[in-house]
């Protein structure tokens, strides 16, 4: 096991998911509901399903892109999105 990864991907993935719709919406049933457990163990699963899918299609686009330009390309749809955001206004 490569700790120095799995702590990065967790401080990554535990920093972007504060705060976002899926945690918001966790909330949202969590309130809803007097079974929190069930609440927590059907988002936990999500989270690990829709990880497990990010997984897998990294690896296969990995064998088409490299990592490099695969980091490139995300880090430009992310300043897209962070551009596009700042300058849409909200009426």
């Amino acid at each position: 096991m490569d700790w120095k990864i799995l702590t990065s991907t967790f401080a990554a993935v535990f920093v972007a998911e504060l705060g976002d719709k899926t945690q918001l919406a966790t909330l949202s049933m969590s309130a809803g509901t007097t079974s929190k457990w069930s609440v927590f163990a059907g988002s936990a699963v999500a989270l690990c399903a829709t990880s497990a899918l990010a997984v897998l299609a990294g690896g296969l686009v990995s064998r088409i892109i490299s990592p490099v330009w695969l980091r490139r390309i995300a880090g430009g749809v992310f300043i897209a999105l962070g551009a596009l955001f700042l300058l849409t206004r909200a009426d």
